[in-house]
């Protein structure tokens, strides 16, 4: 068998969201410590990725430690990767957030280390091809992600790419190098390092990696702050036994090193392995099933940082307010820009500590103090009696038609869309309602509405506006859009529903106000739009949308099974999500499109698909997502923060 390089790489996160901040210089010394005395001892390489946050907190505390970083470093012993200034999700904040974090990182590098990396770790292993060109104009020219969590989305890939550079076609169409972390490795190391497996097991299993010719393979590429430190996320973390897990590290590296062939490697000399094959292919990391790849197993998915955590909407939704002031200023200095980047770390958004998310909420309230951004509000125009052309009712069913919009709205189910037309009022309706009995399949056997919101909690009842309503009518002064308002009672308490049907613009605003007494832990998926498969030609509908970068991104759909939405198990709702980052998502086959967008500074959600063909039938629906269930989930913080007026959130179909 040939060779094989192996590289180690081990992040460093002072922000760690399960510990308080006066345990940093204990994670210093009893993680950070030890890893350089790993490089330094026995003379190994090794690859350390930090945020800028954690290397200033770091000089703060400890300026030794730097010292030593920049000796290691000069020796060729240490090898730096960057990210940026925050460990933000980049596909879930905007892109001139993305730029400014990577902008703000390499300024940190260059002052502390001297140093500009030109490798980067994906922050969290959160992938989007937005990215990519954002990644290339901050002058790197390299990125790290996940083998694993990208691989299965795309099961025809040969094995054999793992071990090779390849080469990932961003959102522009230009690619940029990259190189695979894997997360069966890191973990069996991880395992390794606490005593799970033995070392002889590690081996056998590094020597599965070896082929007929030469290799590389990540030995780890992972947190630093799990040996001889447990952060205290889970009840089953465990403790420490009383062998040093840093020495069961040095053992196991020094063991890869003494087998011929093998070499511990940084990961610039990763980049010059070549196979004819296997290397250097230029591939698409994200799919339709999978827009933003993510690290570990399914059920770590972009959902948590977006919609679960104690309210991520509400806060990701704040900082949506805050960089869009921050980008209309036009000459905002780089400590709002740092602080709005620490803000948006992914940290705040799972398991932090009660301590920490008192002192993130006093933070996020100073800054948007600072740059004058009050509690949003949504718009409430001035009413007028309507006039005109009036709705019109067949039996359960509304009417109402103008200039630019033709709808049907079902007064029986709470107001939910029958068919819409915007634009051309004649053909088919762009979605609607799919009867029940429409699918030859007792699964799918439902009435398919649009326009409804939906919360699903475990072991309770589904609560929904699907409820007999007697709307109100008016217009809006000024511009005669016809205003429809409805109330709808819950066993959580009243939704307050309000339709705007554009008279001249083909738009059809809708508004929701939730007066619930609680939140129970669940998913609330609000509009679940249902395109109608007669509308459409199925083998060129995709979407579009954007993903954290500043080129919109485009997922073509024919043949493709796609179903965000669906639960990884009991404790995870969901799967996956568009970002959506600039407030919109387009589906449509290019002579027909429907645009669904959001106002964000109410409630940042993403995007939910649904995708497939169910026997000889198209279903194809699209659901915002405000709240979704994992672990990181806190029964006593479902209260939406948002105005005492209820909570209150806001979508728009249009052309």
């Amino acid at each position: 068998m040939a060779g094989l390089r192996g590289y180690a790489l081990f992040h460093l996160n002072l922000a760690f969201s399960a510990v308080e901040e006066e345990a940093r210089g204990e994670i210093i010394r009893r993680c950070y410590w030890p890893l350089l005395d790993l490089a330094r001892r026995d003379d190994l390489k090794i690859s350390i990725e930090a945020t800028g946050f954690t290397l200033e907190e770091i000089a703060r505390r400890d300026p030794g430690w730097l010292e030593a970083l920049r000796a290691g470093i000069a020796a060729g012993r240490i090898e730096v990767v960057g990210s940026g200034y925050a460990q933000l999700i980049g596909p879930l904040v905007p892109a001139d957030v993305n730029r400014a974090n990577l902008r703000l990182g390499h300024a940190v590098y260059q002052r502390l280390l001297g140093c500009r990396p030109d490798i980067a770790l994906v922050n969290e292993q959160a992938y989007s091809a937005g990215l990519v060109p954002l990644y290339r104009a901050a002058g790197y020219r390299a990125l790290v992600m996940d083998w694993d969590g990208v691989a299965a989305a795309h099961p025809d890939w040969p094995a054999a790419m793992r071990y090779y550079p390849q080469a990932a076609i961003g959102a522009d169409g230009a690619s940029m190098p990259l190189i695979f972390s894997n997360t069966i490795a890191f973990q069996k190391l991880q395992r390794l390092a606490h005593g799970d497996l033995g070392p002889d097991d590690w081996l056998d299993y590094l020597a599965r990696q070896q082929g007929d010719a030469e290799r590389g393979f990540p030995l780890y590429g992972n947190d630093a702050e799990i040996f001889d430190f447990r952060p205290g996320r889970f009840e089953t973390e465990g403790v420490p036994d009383e062998t040093s897990e840093w020495a069961r590290l040095r053992a196991a590296f020094r063991a890869f090193r003494a087998v011929p062939g093998y070499s511990l490697v940084h990961l610039h000399e990763m980049l010059t392995l070549e196979h004819p094959e296997h290397g250097n292919r230029a591939i698409r990391l994200e799919s339709p099933a999978c827009p933003i790849p993510v690290k570990k197993q399914t059920k770590y998915n972009v959902t948590r940082w977006a919609v679960t955590g104690r309210d991520d909407s509400a806060i990701n939704g704040r900082c949506h307010a805050l960089a869009e002031r921050l980008r209309v200023s036009g000459n905002a200095g780089d400590d709002a820009w740092r602080e709005l980047c620490l803000l948006w770390s992914s940290d705040f958004r799972t398991h932090i500590t009660e301590r920490r998310w008192s002192a993130y909420g006093e933070r996020l309230r100073a800054l948007e103090a600072r740059l004058g951004v009050s509690a949003p509000d949504l718009p409430a125009p001035a009413l007028a009696p309507i006039n005109g052309a009036r709705p019109t009712a067949n039996g359960d069913i509304l009417e109402i038609e103008t200039d630019a919009v033709r709808i049907r709205l079902n007064t029986r189910r709470g107001l939910a869309i029958d068919g819409l037309w915007l634009g051309d009022k004649q053909g088919e309706p762009l979605c609607g309602t799919l009867p029940h009995g429409y699918f030859d399949d007792i699964g799918y056997g439902y009435d398919w509405y649009s326009g409804t919101l939906v919360l699903e909690s475990p072991a309770r009842a589904k609560v929904t506006d699907l409820t007999r309503v007697s709307p109100e009518f008016a217009r809006v002064a000024g511009n005669d859009d016809i205003v429809i308002d409805a109330r709808m009672a819950t066993p959580l308490g009243i939704i307050e529903k309000r339709l705007i049907i554009g008279a001249s613009a083909a738009v059809v605003n809708s508004f929701y106000t939730l007066h619930w007494r609680e939140w129970p832990l669940g998913s609330l998926r609000i509009g679940n739009i249902t395109l109608n498969p007669a509308a459409f030609e199925e083998e060129t509908l995709a979407v579009t949308t954007h993903n954290g970068g500043e080129t919109a991104e485009r997922f073509a759909l024919a043949g493709q099974e796609v179903d965000h939405g669906a639960a990884v198990s009991m404790l995870v709702s969901a799967t996956s999500g568009f970002g959506m980052t600039e407030g919109r998502v387009e589906i449509g086959d290019g002579r027909h499109s429907l645009g669904l967008s959001v106002s964000r500074a109410n409630a940042a959600p993403i995007g939910l698909l649904t995708h497939k063909r169910i026997k000889d039938r198209l279903f194809c629906r699209l659901s915002l997502s405000t709240m979704e269930l994992d672990e990181t989930r806190r029964p006593a913080d479902q209260v939406p923060e948002q105005s005492n007026g209820g909570y209150r959130f806001h979508y728009a179909l249009h052309a």
